[in-house]
């Protein structure tokens, strides 16, 4: 019965190649953890999440220091009779940590996601199994969307050419308090008129703002608002979709089942922005795509800015496994970091076509170590006594 023997976990800074922005934050690396999981045959699996404060309420040094103090020492010895076992406990976890070792009120969502992408990435490996059973097949038409950061400079308009050129289906705009109408039928004219057009406040609107500014930026073409509010004004965002009959994405808003319960209850959003980092892991965020679509809301699935062909394995494994996705964020591997530690490189193809991942066992990547040192600002170990 396979055990695991050791865990590293590393805090990581991949460099971007620009400063990417938006209404919430401002970035040039990614700030990332990795957790690298080995068995007692060798086996090594790998696991990442990007912890942002002002989604699921943890810093990196939080995410690390929890790991290090209530799970990963938990988590040493473990034996798994199957793969089934496996997924069994990442069901029953549903993206956090087991009540017995840590408080369930305290944010962990990123710092769970880490053991789960490790454990289906150690555990896949040596049982010759992918996540969800078969291959990550995804349909002939699906494609990614493409994102821009806020500000509309030159590189934003040039960007914007090349979406249009590259022959993007669909984009997302980060846009802020200052824009309007004009900058969107700007944007329109660049992009094209084949183009489907989104935006994401990330926060950066009242309620009063966001009545005033949705249906004019509607007509311009937005088709969707994503996080328009602060995240814990439900009550507003539920105005919104009842008053602007518009839909109303909830992004920062969501990172657990009870968030999400909550969301339904008092219909404060029409969709959600599922992202494996944020939401606990592939197992519980399916659970949460699953949920969402059963309540009658649709489904994005995005990403963390700055994630490694770690995180875009796995959410390659989670497009394959919930076709009912509406809109994809993700795999953008080089085309944003500086550089990526894992083999191969996931990124999207021309016009957001999905890069092919294989079906391997586990996620399907491996990393270089000697390249995730360059780095890595610091490493915890944990093995057996």
């Amino acid at each position: 019965m396979p055990r695991i023997v050791s865990l590293r976990l590393h805090a990581v800074d991949l460099p971007f190649r620009g400063k990417f922005e938006h209404a919430a934050s401002s970035r040039e690396s990614s700030s990332s953890l990795m957790l690298e999981a080995e068995l007692d045959d060798g086996t090594v699996g790998w696991g990442e999440a990007l912890p942002r404060p002002y989604v699921t309420g943890e810093t990196r040094d939080g995410a690390c220091e929890l790991l290090r103090e209530s799970v990963l020492p938990k988590l040493i010895g473990r034996k798994f009779s199957s793969f089934d076992e496996v997924t069994a406990f990442l069901v029953d976890c549903d993206g956090c940590a087991p009540a017995d070792w840590v408080l369930p009120q305290l944010p962990q969502s990123a710092a769970w996601c880490a053991v789960d992408l490790a454990l289906l990435d150690a555990f896949g490996k040596h049982f010759g199994k992918t996540p969800f059973g078969s291959g990550p097949e995804l349909p002939e038409d699906f494609r990614y969307s493409g994102v821009l950061s806020s500000g509309m400079n030159l590189k934003r308009r040039a960007q914007l050419l090349a979406y249009r050129l590259l022959g993007f289906r669909a984009l997302k705009l980060k846009i802020d308090a200052s824009t309007g109408p004009a900058e969107i039928a700007g944007i329109r004219r660049l992009a094209g008129g084949r183009v489907s057009l989104r935006a994401d406040v990330n926060m950066g609107w009242d309620a009063k703002q966001a009545l005033a500014r949705m249906p004019a930026l509607a007509r311009e073409g937005i088709t969707s608002f994503e996080q328009p509010l602060p995240a814990d004004d439900f009550e507003g965002a539920a105005r919104l979709v009842s008053e602007t009959g518009l839909d109303v994405m909830a992004d920062e808003s969501l990172n657990t089942r009870a968030s999400l319960e909550r969301l339904i209850e008092t219909g404060a959003c029409t969709a959600i922005n599922a992202r494996i980092s944020k939401c606990g892991g592939l197992i519980a965020t399916l659970a949460r795509c699953r949920e969402a679509v059963a309540a009658g809301l649709w489904v994005q699935i995005g990403c963390q800015v700055g994630e490694s062909s770690v995180l875009s394995a796995a959410h390659l494994h989670l497009c394959a496994a919930f076709p009912e996705v509406r809109h994809a964020e993700g795999c953008f591997g080089k085309l944003l970091l500086a550089e990526d530690p894992a083999v191969p490189l996931l990124q999207m193809r021309r016009g957001g076509r999905p890069p092919r991942l294989s079906c391997e066992a586990g996620l399907g990547v491996e990393v270089d170590p000697d390249h995730l040192a360059r780095h890595r600002s610091g490493h915890w170990d944990f093995a057996e006594p």
